[in-house]
């Protein structure tokens, strides 16, 4: 066992935010903790980790403890990084420890040339040690984990040595990210890692954090990453913790499960609770049958009250449908530039992009933040120009638009008044049915747009897209700011939907649940991939294994060749020097055979100079012979001398 929660109690202003909170956390176990905003998750972490204290119940019990000696790393929503450090520093900071004996080390290497005897034993047994202990923490490839880590994290490209200062405030959260993984505690804490994150680096952490091998204890809106990264589900619902085995997805079916057990102990408890109170009010006043009464209120009092499920309070209703069926081809884009801004600040995103939707599709569009997934939706509407090309919509279109920044709302207008607005034949009893229905109730109906919650005009605005019946849904990012339960029905209603949807969200869940096609926007490439997100996901990766592979196969076929062309080399060099050796030798021969030539020509040219010789015809005939035949012989071994001699 890791961690140990027990008993612990926390108020908040006089109100009890957690109560009774157990929470066990065993080695090599990852947990995603989840609960609705405010339900006090990041209390329960500070807790944890020591930053926050806690209240203890009434007896005085409660504890927190950590196994002796285990590290903890927390990722806070701030990065708590050192702002006048480069990035480098802090990614060497991580390994502080073996960067200290690395330096001992070196210490030691150089005491060992000098030291002697006994001296140089100790040496060498010290330096032993620490090398083991340096290797056995993988000491050795400190540079090469900083680098897989800062590439993973998306800092590929970004100079090391830029101060922490300098970067954004997503980047820092980032780059705390990556310090924290190099450092890699016994119980690794993160609080919403895959804020700021785009869906690349998202992958990478996913797959990174799924080998390892510490614990984690993890807290996300994002059901995507949850699902994938952790083994159990643990649940803040009011005020009480609640653990499911499994990921996001059996965490879903066990609380299905356990709310309708819940809501029938709730409902049994509530008719017994109802019989208590019958009892007693009938017979508290009568002398006789008071002290029974009594004796009953004591039974109620001590009744612990069983909550009601939350899951069974009234959900939100999205129904969408359409009445108009439209022609097979919603709408074709071809060759149609996207460009975003006017003049010197404009800029081009696609230099020309080709879509095509058909009927009953649903599309979900993804990409990098400002890549221009948004202007695609928009440039389709024609609510952006574009220079060229053309895009064509079939008949009996009919478009329900979500907008991420709700500007077709009228934020003066009160929240009735808009739905109204949209659908002037409504009277006041039917707009308010409407609203109801997204639990936009009471004097809420008559507040200003511009008061309520980002929440609250995401489901006006699915009220007056209900009311609008489209056949054809262009939604951008439609769960931001909605609640967990009201994204669990808006997904349901998009998955049932027979029409036609172009979607754009960062919600993977969604995605995953919602689409049937991915549309992947990068810098000035569009690519489509059939399916829903896990499909685009095994797609992508697997075209990356691929290209990684035939990668490594070029780089070994070009190592290959690169070791065949030394060996040739080494053999040539090998033949050169040994056909040199034979030219010098064969040189050295010539130079002696030039000599005694040169100096057998002096002799004959002598003998022929002298009279006793010239007298004998006979003897200068010999003579002159060898002398031509001598100087014949010189000219050629000069010729042979020469063209060696250029050859060495």
């Amino acid at each position: 066992m890791l961690a140990n929660i027990e008993n612990i109690y926390k108020y908040f202003n006089g109100e009890l935010l957690l109560r009774d909170i157990d929470l066990t956390i065993e080695d090599h176990e990852a947990v995603g903790l989840i609960g609705s905003n405010g339900c006090g998750k990041t209390t329960l972490l500070n807790i944890i980790t020591g930053s926050e204290g806690f209240d203890r119940t009434p007896d005085g019990l409660g504890s927190v403890s950590i196994r002796s000696n285990a590290t903890v790393g927390y990722l806070r929503q701030n990065s708590g990084l050192d702002s006048k450090n480069t990035i480098m520093q802090e990614m060497n900071d991580a390994f502080s420890e073996l960067i200290g004996i690395r330096d001992k080390m070196k210490e030691l290497s150089a005491k060992m040339a000098s030291a002697e005897g006994e001296q140089l034993e100790r040496i060498s047994h010290e330096y032993s040690e620490l090398s083991a202990f340096f290797e056995a923490r993988d000491g050795y490839r400190m540079d090469v984990r900083i680098r897989q880590v800062l590439n993973g994290m998306g800092f590929a490209n970004t100079d090391t040595s830029q101060v922490v200062a300098t970067l954004s405030g997503g980047e820092k959260t980032r780059l705390a990210l990556a310090k924290l993984l190099l450092e890699q505690p016994d119980l690794l804490i993160l609080d919403e890692p895959t804020n700021h994150l785009d869906f690349e680096t998202l992958m990478w952490l996913e797959e990174h954090l799924k080998g390892y091998k510490g614990s984690l204890l993890v807290v996300s809106h994002d059901r995507y990453f949850i699902n994938k990264v952790c083994t159990r589900i643990c649940e803040i619902q009011q005020g009480r913790i609640y653990s499911y085995k499994g990921d996001y997805s059996a965490y879903l079916i066990q609380r299905k499960m356990r709310d309708e057990r819940q809501l029938k102990e709730f409902e049994a408890q509530q008719k017994e609770i109802a019989r208590l109170e019958d009892y007693i009010a009938r017979n508290k006043v009568r002398a006789s049958t008071a002290k029974m009464a009594k004796s009953r209120q004591h039974m109620l009092d001590r009744i612990e009250r069983v909550d009601k499920p939350q899951m069974f309070e009234k959900p939100p209703k999205i129904q969408l449908g359409y009445d108009i069926e439209p022609t097979k081809d919603i709408v074709r884009v071809i060759g149609c530039p996207l460009a975003v801004g006017e003049g010197d600040k404009k800029r081009v995103l696609i230099k020309s992009l080709d879509m095509h939707v058909r009927r009953g599709e649903h599309v979900g569009i993804i990409g990098a933040n400002g890549i221009g997934k948004s202007s695609i939706l928009k440039l389709i509407q024609g609510l952006i120009p574009h220079d060229s090309g053309n895009i064509i919509w079939g008949n009996n279109i009919r478009i329900s638009y979500f907008d991420q920044e709700h500007t077709a709302l009228d934020r003066h207008n009160t929240v009735i008044g808009e739905v109204q607005r949209k659908n002037p034949r409504l009277s006041d009893q039917q707009a308010r049915s409407v609203l109801g229905s997204v639990l936009i109730k009471g004097e809420d109906v008559f507040k200003p747009v511009s008061v309520i919650s980002g929440g609250e005009r995401a489901k006006l605005y699915f009220a007056i897209m209900a009311l609008n019946r489209g056949n054809v849904l262009i939604l951008d990012e439609p769960t931001n700011h909605l609640d967990m339960q009201t994204k669990e029905v808006l997904e349901d209603a998009l998955a049932q939907f027979g029409g036609t949807i172009i979607l754009v969200s960062h919600d993977r869940y969604l995605l995953n649940k919602v689409a049937d096609r991915i549309i992947e926007v990068r810098a000035d490439e569009v690519n489509s991939y059939e399916g829903n997100f896990d499909a685009y996901y095994q797609t992508v990766t697997a075209q990356q294994q691929e290209l990684a592979q035939q990668q490594q196969e070029r780089k070994l076929a070009e190592q290959a060749e690169e070791y065949a062309q030394n060996k040739q080399r080494q053999h040539r060099s090998k033949q050169q020097r040994a056909e040199d050796a034979k030219r010098r030798e064969r040189i050295r021969q010539l130079e002696n055979e030039i000599e005694d030539t040169e100096q057998l020509i002096e002799k004959l040219e002598a003998q022929i100079a002298d009279p006793q010789t010239a007298s004998d015809y006979s003897v200068i005939n010999e003579k002159c012979s060898q002398l031509d035949e001598a100087r014949n012989r010189l000219e050629d071994m000069m010729d042979q001398w020469a063209e060696l001699s250029e050859k060495i």
